[in-house]
């Protein structure tokens, strides 16, 4: 067996409803509903998440929204209606990994830019390849780089829940994530702090060693 990574490991209470929709906008899978309790899991490498989707999926009722196999990471969403459920899947994908929470990697910020005031011109370019809501002229444009990449998706939905915003555009596979969100410029700036205070209370190990 291949040694196996955890690059993210992440446990999401309650989806909300932006959320929830966008990522059905981008699943392959079966959709999940906002409300719904879901796990990201990030490994390294990829292929490995085949045999990890099996391993979550046998061991309780829950259901794959998301699964990415790249040569480098391959990551996988379950979701479900009971927290214990996910958190069970979870569970049994550690498990089988001789892994705990805390071997995953700790989220380092990479960028993390406030683009106030956006023109006409800038938010069609950024709305030409968005998955989720449009920026409009005026609004403030939060964009977020974090590594490993699985935590957008967990940065996009703290956001939610912290202010009225509108989540842009979420890249959460690959080398590094990027989340994308716009606002009044007040809703955003409480979106940022939140998200920011947020992904340094994950434990785990520094992403370079």
């Amino acid at each position: 067996m291949n040694k196996v990574d955890l690059r993210t490991y992440n446990f999401i209470d309650s989806l909300q409803l932006q959320m929830a929709s966008y990522m059905c906008t981008i699943s392959k899978g079966y959709f999940p509903v906002g409300g719904q309790a879901c796990a990201f899991i990030e490994i390294a490498p990829g292929i490995e998440i085949n045999r990890l989707t099996d391993i979550a999926l046998k061991a309780t009722n829950v259901v794959p929204g998301i699964q990415i196999v790249e040569r480098s990471f391959g990551l996988l969403e379950v979701h479900s209606d009971s927290q214990a459920d996910v958190r069970q899947a979870g569970a049994a994908v550690l498990q089988e990994l001789g892994l705990t929470e805390d071997d995953r990697i700790k989220p380092a910020v990479l960028t993390s830019q406030l683009i106030k005031n956006v023109s006409d011109h800038h938010a069609q370019l950024v709305n030409k390849v968005r998955y989720g809501n449009m920026v409009l002229r005026g609004d403030t444009l939060f964009v977020l780089e974090i590594e490993p990449a699985g935590y957008a998706f967990y940065a996009a939905n703290e956001a939610e829940k912290s202010s009225n915003i509108k989540i842009i555009n979420v890249t959460g596979y690959g080398k590094y994530g990027r989340v994308y969100i716009a606002g009044d410029e007040a809703e955003v700036l409480v979106s940022k702090d939140v998200v920011e205070s947020r992904l340094a209370d994950i434990t785990g190990r520094p992403v370079q060693e």
